[in-house]
């Protein structure tokens, strides 16, 4: 039986020529995150960062929403300095608001109400892949003192963690020019923080992430007969970090 092999590419161009450790075994990758009270504290820079396993290489890659790299290959550079901040809040888009109450309950009303998906059988993505969803987390910290970024809370996580669960392709409508496919990701995948390089994602777990979610969004766009679903669910993945090949989406079409 022959078999085949799906590439998965990461899009980070790498020097050869560097062979300095930033950690042992690790690369790191960075995406900027939405600059917002809302998500981030502004005493880590705007970044996510995924640790690829790259033994003697040290590199920082930001990477933004309009898809550019910007290489920093000396620790004397400040990388909060390279790394390009997300563009604004797509304009008109639908505003999903929660608080602590709302994270308590796992109420995922406000994003019903918002977005007026009341049923996840019933949502038309053709409504929402222009106009595009966010969120603004009002999430009042019960010790002041408490210098955690949201994406640590597991409240928070576990409400995100229901939303992703009845709505498994939401990952496609959202803002991704404004971090809010970065920052939706940092709720549901596995990560650690650094002060200097924000959030570091596990790297397998981040590509089991991207993998699903492809799968899942293109399935659901040929469903609901949207336009060019192998490329909206392959700039999805690209805004994470990742290429996928036609191969995936080839074995798709055969089921």
């Amino acid at each position: 039986m022959s078999t085949t092999t799906i590439p998965i590419k990461l899009l980070s161009p790498l020097s050869p020529s560097v062979n300095r450790l930033f950690l042992p075994s690790t690369l790191p990758q960075c995406l900027p995150l939405r600059n917002s009270p809302d998500f981030m504290s502004s005493s880590l820079p705007t970044t996510l960062c995924l640790n690829l396993q790259k033994r003697g290489v040290e590199a920082s890659v930001a990477f933004n929403p309009s898809g550019n790299f910007d290489l920093s290959l000396h620790d004397d550079e400040q990388d909060d300095q390279k790394v390009t901040p997300p563009m604004p809040p797509t304009e008109g888009r639908l505003e999903v608001v929660i608080d602590n109450d709302i994270i308590r309950r796992l109420d995922l009303s406000p994003f019903q109400s918002a977005t007026g998906i009341t049923s996840p059988l019933t949502a038309e993505p053709k409504q929402y892949l222009e106009r595009t969803i966010g969120f603004t987390i009002n999430y009042t910290r019960e010790d002041p003192s408490d210098l955690r970024e949201l994406s640590e809370f597991p409240d928070i996580r576990l409400w995100f963690v229901r939303l992703d669960a009845t709505y498994p392709w939401l990952p496609v409508l959202l803002d991704w020019r404004a971090g809010e496919l970065s920052r939706y990701a940092a709720m549901l995948v596995p990560h650690q923080m650094s002060m200097r390089m924000g959030v570091v994602f596990n790297p397998e777990a981040l590509e089991l992430f991207i993998m699903k979610k492809v799968v899942i969004v293109y399935n659901w766009l040929k469903q609901h007969d949207v336009p060019k679903p192998r490329l909206k669910a392959s700039d999805m993945a690209r805004m994470l970090g990742f290429g996928i090949g036609d191969e995936l989406f080839d074995l798709l079409d055969q089921t």
